[in-house]
């Protein structure tokens, strides 16, 4: 086993942008794809990301230049035997995911690390097509990953406790911010997401709010906040008593709605599917998507050099 290789299997956007942090911090990745034509496109979205890296001086051109050398391109399965690590990002399909594990988990050494990155699939559901699932878990990576820094790893009821701690310890080795959760029901950062989410659009729908002005105290106020110290941090410097006392009578009238949102199913239902369709929350229709797509990454970008890629 080659203790220093990683074999990223998907080529789409997350796998050929996690193939840039595993290069960049040193590991021999092979980026597996059953298509060469997928390959191709993960080559060119690479190319674009190293540039926008380099030109934003994230990374010098010396250290873009080396982690191509770390990187190579394959459609041949073979690379799977003597890897130390596999991190699997195809399509986000339980039954997929299972036959995938299934033809490969047996051709990997036994001490090798196993992930599959997903946002909401249960590890233990697919972790019953492993072969040794002691050593399979979960990673659950934001797009894009070269540049946001989190990893929630998710243990499955049979991921072993060793094979968590050496997780924890590889990614930290990747210059990224893991985070470790059980098995549950959309892991930490969906569950906080959506219900800011259900919040947010029962405020506009009761008319007390515009969606501008909600996603303005989120991005003015508490965004910030968060960023610099999460909400238990926000909470302790706030002074507990008084989050107790507005928790006292707060709560009571918040949204607790257990079905989805009625708005949301029902623009959806009309095609308006945000900056994909040209429509959401707000217009992205001609030349606006594009120009949405660049402002939010340029944003992304410059918050990340002032909370993250700080040298």
């Amino acid at each position: 086993m080659n203790s220093k290789k990683v074999v990223i299997a998907g080529a789409g956007t997350m796998g050929a942008s996690l193939a840039q942090v595993y290069a960049l911090a040193g590991w021999d990745t092979i980026l597996y794809n059953r298509s060469e034509s997928g390959l191709q496109r993960a080559q060119s979205l690479i190319e674009l990301n190293q540039r926008t890296l380099v030109d934003e001086g994230i990374v010098s051109a010396e250290e873009s230049g080396a982690m191509y050398t770390r990187i190579q391109m394959s459609t041949d399965k073979g690379n799977f035997t003597d890897a130390a690590l596999v991190v699997e990002n195809i399509v986000e399909n339980l039954d997929a995911k299972r036959a995938f594990w299934a033809e490969i988990s047996p051709t990997v050494p036994a001490e090798a690390l196993l992930a599959t990155n997903t946002s909401g699939l249960h590890i233990t559901e697919i972790a019953e097509a492993v072969t040794l699932p002691e050593r399979f878990m979960g990673q659950h990576w934001l797009n894009p990953p070269h540049l946001l820094p989190l990893c929630e790893i998710i243990a499955g009821e049979k991921t072993s406790e060793e094979a968590i701690r050496k997780m924890r310890k590889l990614v930290t080795g990747l210059n990224k911010q893991p985070v470790v959760v059980k098995d549950i029901n959309g892991f930490i950062i969906n569950r906080i997401q959506f219900a800011v989410l259900r919040e947010a659009l029962y405020i506009v729908d009761s008319g007390a709010a515009t969606f501008e002005d909600v996603d303005t105290v989120l991005k003015a106020g508490m965004g910030l906040r968060y960023a610099a110290l999460g909400p238990f941090g926000v909470a302790d410097f706030g002074g507990l008593d008084t989050f107790e006392h507005i928790n006292s009578y707060l709560n009571a009238d918040l949204c607790d709605a257990k079905e989805g949102s009625a708005r949301l199913k029902a623009m959806v239902e009309a095609g308006k599917l945000g900056v994909k369709s040209g429509e959401g929350f707000y217009d992205y229709s001609g030349e606006k998507a594009q120009k949405a797509i660049r402002d939010r990454d340029r944003l992304y970008i410059e918050l990340a050099k002032v909370l993250y890629f700080r040298k």
